[in-house]
């Protein structure tokens, strides 16, 4: 999957005009790339079209216009975009409650270390997280977690035929499985491989 660059971003004055249409269309998009396990964990992947939104979004959100700043935008977020050989996720755990969510979090360090992909019946694929900085420490996990599942040709193989694919994690506190995951989730990340 090809990474963005400034031809690929709307100016902010025609953001302005397409954003509706642009966001309901990501909106329909993203439905089939969210995955939740569990009551207070989901797995968000991500693809070339919801980081220019989130591209996009944040353009607009601060105002940027400047060529620096587009670019600086551009080199933080193109990572998150799949290489054709990886699955890329946003991983959140999602407590309303400030205090409940700040006690689950000390209870969950190393969350996004257990956290798998298998393809059939293939040996499990664990998430290389945070690649670009550490978001825990000695007292807690954070609630956000950027995640990478990188597979083995065969295994890139075996998804775009339609092998089935599981997914959960099996941190001490806090187990979930999701096999098979739905359908519309396991064609929209067939897309990402090459």
């Amino acid at each position: 999957m090809s990474k963005l660059n400034r031809r690929d971003l709307f100016t902010l004055e025609d953001y302005a005009r397409v954003r509706r249409e642009f966001r309901n269309q990501v909106l329909a998009h993203k439905k089939n790339r969210k995955l939740e396990l569990g009551p207070i964990a989901t797995l968000y992947f991500e693809d070339r079209l919801t980081i220019q939104y989130q591209i996009q979004e944040m353009l607009r959100i601060e105002r940027i216009f400047e060529s620096e700043g587009i670019q600086d935008e551009l080199d933080a977020y193109n990572p998150l975009i799949p290489d054709g050989s990886n699955w890329k996720a946003t991983f959140m755990v999602e407590i309303p409650d400030i205090e409940e969510r700040r006690r689950r979090l000390a209870e969950l360090i190393g969350i996004e270390d257990r956290i798998w992909v298998q393809v059939g019946d293939q040996d499990r694929v664990y998430a290389i997280a945070d690649e670009d900085l550490d978001r825990e420490n000695a007292e807690k996990t954070s609630s956000v977690h950027f995640l990478r599942f990188e597979l083995s040709p065969g295994m890139r193989e075996a998804v775009k035929a339609g092998t089935a694919i599981t997914m959960g994690l099996d941190h001490p506190n806090y187990s979930q499985t999701c096999a098979p995951v739905p359908q519309s989730l396991r064609d929209s990340l067939a897309q990402d491989l090459l």
